[in-house]
């Protein structure tokens, strides 16, 4: 089945969108294809303020309707423990709320942006969404991360060679519970490094400390601004480490 098919049979949808590459693209393909298509983005505490400003500006670009949904997932049970099905529980949370804002604007299908290269066993939150009957089209066409980039840049979209952004959560060890403040100050971090020109990287707490990830071509960089990222994190960690084994850039 390609994406036109999708749509044809598909005419009418809410869209969940992140505004990463994946959602952004289902989002394009929805419009081109003529689906009656609304973009829903939940904004929690797992979700820096980059992503809610890269949707708005993407479905301003495509003249798609945005909804913003907004949730507490730190009073979601099962969400902030951060055990180990976290992301079911985070997801399972998010698409319910999906649902009922989707219905109560008349769409009776919800669309997310999984896509032919997610491995469904070694993500929780893909349990959720079956649970829920959420629509992957490109998971459903068999459209892998790359062809998704590819027809990405094709179709114009600046998020084509977005990296891959796994939610704020994310930087917190398994079994440490989640807090306002931790995945605040991890957020702002994460700016300060975006400002200084890396991409595709990760702060993650380590005790009181934090642990730098970056890809193996960004280890330089890191070197040669060592002092100044050292004197700009200060705020926020006691100390700052740098993962020496590097991080695989995102596909």
């Amino acid at each position: 089945m390609t994406l036109k098919d999708f749509f044809i049979q598909t005419p009418k949808a809410a869209a969940a969108f992140s505004g990463g590459t994946d959602s952004a693209f289902v989002l394009w393909a929805a419009k081109k294809y003529g689906c009656d298509v609304r973009a829903y983005y939940v904004r929690t505490a797992f979700q820096p303020a980059f992503e809610y400003e890269d949707a708005r500006r993407l479905a301003k670009e495509l003249d798609v309707p945005m909804t913003v949904v907004e949730l507490d997932i730190l009073s979601v049970p099962g969400a902030a423990e951060n055990g180990p099905q976290r992301c079911y529980h985070c997801k399972h949370a998010i698409f319910t709320h999906l649902w009922k804002a989707a219905y109560a604007d008349g769409y009776p299908a919800l669309l997310d942006g999984t896509n032919a290269s997610d491995d469904a066993g070694d993500r929780p939150g893909m349990r959720a969404l079956k649970e829920l009957e959420v629509r992957s089209p490109l998971r459903e066409c068999g459209i892998t991360k790359s062809k998704v980039r590819e027809l990405s840049r094709e179709a114009g979209l600046f998020t084509w060679d977005k990296p891959a952004y796994a939610c704020l959560a994310t930087r917190i060890p398994a079994g440490t519970p989640l807090s306002a403040p931790d995945l605040a100050r991890v957020e702002q971090a994460e700016r300060i490094m975006d400002e200084k020109g890396f991409r595709d990287f990760r702060i993650r707490l380590s005790g009181e400390g934090a642990r730098l990830q970056v890809t193996e071509a960004q280890i330089p960089l890191v070197l040669e601004k060592r002092k100044e990222i050292q004197k700009d994190l200060a705020p926020f960690f006691h100390t700052v480490s740098l993962d020496l084994e590097a991080r695989a850039a995102s596909e």
